[in-house]
């Protein structure tokens, strides 16, 4: 069974930092680009940033710009995310995804949800002011 399974959500403070991490299971994607997503109440799956499957290429929203980074480790198969300088507006459920088109070694994951195959469960980031 193929799974994505993230961790390193939590409540914290506007300001603060958190390090996500999505592991998989089941199978490698060591040859597909990687994504996190965020949803927050009420709101459509965004697009947060995503990273080629080598990790050479990465894409970030226009948002998150210069706060997170993502990265990569195909030995663990895992994927990371850290944010940093967390605002209010950051609060959602974060999910990462496997997008498995190829389209090159430059390829950053699409912008739409539906483009991905596999999704983890989630993890919360509350963000308080």
């Amino acid at each position: 069974q193929v799974q994505l399974v993230e961790s390193g959500g939590g409540l914290v403070q506007a300001g603060s930092s958190l390090r996500l991490s999505c592991v998989a299971s089941g199978r490698t994607f060591n040859d597909a680009a990687m994504a996190w997503f965020r949803q927050a109440l009420g709101k459509e799956r965004e697009f947060v940033a995503g990273i080629s499957w080598n990790g050479g290429a990465t894409k970030y929203a226009d948002s998150v710009k210069g706060r997170f980074d993502i990265s990569r480790n195909n030995r663990e198969n895992a994927v990371y995310l850290r944010l940093t300088n967390l605002k209010p507006e950051d609060t959602a459920v974060y999910y990462c995804a496997a997008d498995l088109h190829t389209e090159g070694p430059y390829y950053t994951g699409s912008l739409c949800p539906s483009a991905y195959a596999y999704w983890g469960q989630g993890t919360q980031v509350t963000v308080s002011s």
